[in-house]
């Protein structure tokens, strides 16, 4: 048995294209971005699986850097303190995981940031509740199409794929552009 890797290619191609055509959301979602910097507000990004590891990398980049030496950004993942999710996921509900710390740690000049390739995971729904109750800039990643995460959000971006590593590759690309751009403002 062998990968189709022509197959793998043109999907992957495909994903990326539907993000390129979205290339004004991003531009849109940068110029947010500096304002809630400028501002004094943070970017916050939640996601589960492979998704919670896309917002560790993203909240990395710009707490630390991308590419150039520059001053931190502030970015934080909600999927990174264990004792907060397991304790609330014990005591209370893995559904509320993410709403509960929107709550605590979320001000209106944020952005934050949901990534779900279905755009119905019931936890990041819930957070982006909260933030938009909040006044907070929300922004789905989502697969393609409508869904709950993009109703919700003030922004979205859906890859049109119905594959999973599909679309996180172009969450992914996504997020290294704002990296990119956000890396051109701040020194």
């Amino acid at each position: 048995m062998s990968i189709d890797f022509n197959r793998a290619g043109l999907a992957h191609q495909k994903a990326i294209q539907s993000a390129l055509v979205q290339s004004h959301k991003i531009e849109s979602l940068v110029q947010t971005m500096v304002a809630s910097i400028k501002g004094g507000g943070k970017i916050i990004w939640l996601g589960n699986g492979g998704s919670a590891a896309d917002a560790q990398h993203m909240a990395a980049e710009l707490m630390v850097r991308y590419v150039k030496n520059r001053q931190p950004i502030a970015s934080i993942a909600l999927t990174t303190d264990t004792s907060i999710l397991t304790a609330h996921s014990n005591d209370y509900s893995f559904d509320t995981v993410f709403s509960r710390q929107i709550e605590g740690l979320a001000r209106s000049q944020d952005v934050v940031i949901g990534l779900s390739t279905s755009g119905e995971s019931v936890n990041v729904i819930k957070a982006l509740e909260v933030a938009n109750k909040k006044g907070c800039f929300t922004v789905a990643m989502t697969g393609g199409g409508e869904s709950s995460l993009s109703q919700l959000a003030s922004l979205f971006f859906a890859i049109d794929s119905k594959e999973t590593a599909r679309i996180q590759e172009a969450h992914s690309f996504i997020s290294h552009l704002i990296c990119e751009s956000l890396d051109l403002v701040f020194d």
